[in-house]
């Protein structure tokens, strides 16, 4: 009996433990949603917004029934597993953000007209997918009449594959609905297969208890993290074979490539809007990817696939350089460019730098320039993990290697064949007879990891409106840095198959350890906005605009932006994003008007409806907040592309940017300039223009990026970097004046001879 009872009595007091454990959370415990404060807008608010900005169409003569309205189609919450990771103290992460914090953010700090959920579909589950829907549809409710809502928010998820070559890289893209209801969207969030599902389900988020430990007494977030992680893996993957709309409702859903992603959505039939970005993004992006595979029938969907993002706070991927980071040879190697006046490869500067150590120990100069022979051409094939071989390199060693020199607030390690202007360049001739093309809407988001849709609406506080983050002290730094002990980059000889993939598999295991985080964080800005000329405020407005591209974006600031093709002879001028056949010259006009400057501060209807405490944890005190004087537009520059009619013919010559450039009066009535194409008729081919609207100098967080100190040849001398972890206080914004703008969406204008 005696034996029984200290049976008994063993078992009450470890379910005393476990209870006690739970009760204190040492489990972890389910990141949910949040709570939406009900509060909406008052209408009378949302009306004058919509009276200022008649105004200002008046002041140019835009004279339209329609209204332009701003939003942020790229938003992340901590229900994705790298917006979970830098939520957490160890990266001065402020604490979990979820979905209602995103609803409440976008309704009164930056003062949003829409947004849309974008959180990576990989670390989705279902019961993630299920509290998703229901939060935004709860954020719509808020919003009153939702004919004249005074936010809508649109249900979406990013799809974020990642290759290890340039052959299997397709990059990022979102995916966007129209309707909410449970049966008009599908039944789970679609992510990568690859990579990306491996890292944001697994390897990136394994962490030990041991490192809450390491943080007592504010371990719970650590113990919320690996609950998160434990929750993501306990989900089955979906098997192979069967239609999206038939598997089972438990399981994790991916596609490997954008032709599995658009199937599978045809397969569900709803009403689609697909949106690549970050594509020149060379922090994940392989060097030497380009566009072209992406160009065909098999992995492109014209009618899903129609807007890309131009500009998020990880950057710009407008501009096309004509510089290549590798140079890819026939049998799927790579070599190292050479440097030029304009830009300095990576693979170089690793070889520079090996010398340097090499001459240092010892070697004799034959010896050193070999080594670093083979250090330049380990780097081109080793990825975006080629930085590792120097791994004991300082971020200040590397200068302004990999880095567009000339590209306005370029994103990180540029990619120029991920351009934009690249995209609209090339043509696919499977049929010579109709070449495909890219025919893309433009529009800039966030891409915030913060729940904070539209950060860009002020220049302020780096470590919240932007993606900045990094190890919040020394001890943190090397803890993590750990991850790469024992990877020896020379043990792998990466033109060797097996080398390489037994080196990517290691490099793999290290998860965002692997990449350049640290000189990462001098790119990080606070991110553009989504503009819309929508026929009234509703889902259903917005949508159509969306669906004719008559859309443009912005680096931030909510400038006024009309371009319209005047005589394609039907009577009314064709917006940005329309298509034509024309065989005269075709004449344009553009209206601009500035941003207004802001206050500082938050308004009444923001003070009203969050408690201070609230306000200060969300908006960080300050919200977008206009005066009544805006910034100056200073000049319009007109872009110029024409596409490939042959193939290989050179990309460089097709694009002309800028083609023109159009000076602006210095006035806050805004900015109307027109011109024409007289050499259209005579090229006679098809062309592509669109226009950017460049304010005054402002000062904006990373505006000077890597801060390099320059000589009199344009060559870095040293670097600056404004770190994301405790090397820079968080108190420096690093401010630097750059020029805000806003980029139109395209008009395509293609050749008709004449009859």
């Amino acid at each position: 009996m005696r034996s029984v009872a200290r049976i008994i009595g063993g078992v009450v007091v470890l379910l005393a433990v476990y209870i006690t454990g739970a009760w204190l959370g040492l489990y972890g415990r389910h990141r949910g949603p949040g709570v939406v404060t009900r509060v909406a807008i008052p209408a009378d608010v949302v009306a004058a917004r919509t009276t200022a900005q008649r105004g200002a169409a008046e002041d140019v003569g835009a004279r339209t029934p329609k209204q332009i309205l701003f939003g942020d189609l790229h938003v992340h919450t901590t229900f994705s597993t790298d917006a979970f990771l830098w939520s957490l103290p160890m990266l001065q992460g402020d604490g979990a953000h979820p979905i209602a914090d995103a609803c409440d953010y976008a309704r009164y700090c930056s003062a949003l007209d829409f947004w849309s959920i974008n959180d990576h579909a990989e670390a989705s589950t279902p019961a993630r997918w299920q509290e998703t829907r229901e939060t935004i549809r709860q954020c719509n409710a808020v919003s009153g009449d939702p004919r004249n809502p005074d936010v809508a928010i649109f249900l979406g998820w990013e799809w974020s594959q990642v290759g290890r070559t340039p052959q299997d890289h397709y990059g990022h893209k979102n995916v966007i609905f129209l309707d909410l209801d449970d049966d008009k969207v599908p039944a789970r969030a679609i992510g990568a297969a690859g990579i990306a599902t491996s890292g944001l389900r697994s390897t990136v988020g394994r962490m030990s208890p041991t490192v809450a430990l390491l943080e007592f007494p504010h371990s719970q977030p650590y113990y919320d993290f690996i609950r998160f992680m434990e929750e993501t893996d306990e989900v089955p993957s979906c098997p192979e074979g069967v239609p999206s709309p038939k598997l089972p409702p438990g399981c994790y859903e991916s596609a490997a490539t954008p032709h599995d992603l658009f199937r599978k959505l045809d397969e569900w039939g709803f009403d689609t809007i697909v949106i690549p970005h970050g594509n020149t993004w060379g922090f994940y992006s392989p060097p030497g990817i380009s566009w072209d595979k992406q160009l065909t029938p098999a992995e492109h969907d014209p009618q899903k696939q129609t807007i890309i993002e131009v500009m998020s706070g990880h950057g710009n991927s407008e501009e096309y350089r004509d510089w290549q980071e590798v140079q890819l040879e026939a049998d799927g190697t790579a070599r190292c460019p050479e440097p030029r006046a304009d830009y300095l490869p990576s693979c170089w500067r690793a070889g520079q730098l090996t010398e340097e150590r090499c001459r240092r120990a010892g070697g004799n100069p034959e010896q050193c320039a070999q080594r670093a022979a083979e250090a330049k051409r380990r780097y081109a094939n080793m990825g975006v993990a080629g930085h590792l071989m120097v791994p004991d390199a300082e971020v200040e060693e590397w200068l302004d290697a990999g880095q567009c020199r000339d590209c306005f607030l370029p994103a990180f390690n540029y990619r120029p064949g991920g351009s934009t202007q690249y995209a609209l360049a090339i043509s696919n001739f499977e049929t010579p007879e109709h070449p495909g093309h890219f025919r893309f809407g433009f529009i800039a988001s966030s891409d915030n990891h913060r729940a904070r849709p539209g950060t860009g609406y002020k220049e302020f506080d780096r470590l919240h409106t932007s993606e900045a983050g990094g190890a919040r002290n020394a001890t943190w730094r090397q803890r993590l840095n750990r991850r790469r002990e024992g990877f020896d980059p020379w043990a792998y000889d990466p033109t060797k198959p097996a080398d390489l993939q037994a080196a990517q598999d290691r490099i793999q295991a290290m998860g965002f350890m692997a990449l350049e985080g640290e000189r990462q964080a001098s790119f990080f800005v606070t991110g553009g906005l989504a503009a819309v000329h929508a026929s009234g405020r509703s889902r259903e407005d917005i949508w159509r605009a969306l669906k004719r591209k008559e859309i443009y974006g912005t680096s931030g600031d909510r400038i006024l932006l009309w371009f319209d093709l005047l005589n394609a002879g039907e009577g009314e001028a064709v917006p940005m994003g329309g298509e034509v056949r024309m065989d005269r010259a075709p004449r344009f006009e553009v209206r601009a008007v500035g941003a207004f400057k802001q206050r500082p501060g938050c308004p009444a209807e923001s003070t009203r409806a969050l408690a201070p405490e609230r306000l200060a944890n969300l908006c960080r005190g300050e919200c977008y907040n206009p005066s009544d004087e805006r910034k100056l537009i200073t000049r319009i520059e007109v872009i110029r592309i024409r596409p490939q009619i042959a193939p290989g013919e050179p990309v460089r010559k097709l694009i002309e940017d800028p083609w023109q450039v159009l000076p602006c009066g210095r006035t806050q009535a805004g900015c109307v300039v027109e011109f024409e194409d007289p050499e259209f008729a005579t090229a006679a081919r098809d062309t592509v223009y669109y226009v950017r609207a460049i304010e005054e100098p402002s000062p904006a967080v990373n505006g000077g990026q890597l801060r390099c100190e320059r000589d009199e040849r344009g060559e870095c001398l040293r670097v600056r970097p404004c770190y994301g972890d405790y090397r820079t206080p968080a108190s420096d914004d690093c401010l630097a004046p750059i020029e805000e703008r806003a980029w139109s969406s395209p008009i395509y204008v293609d050749y008709a001879a004449a009859p």
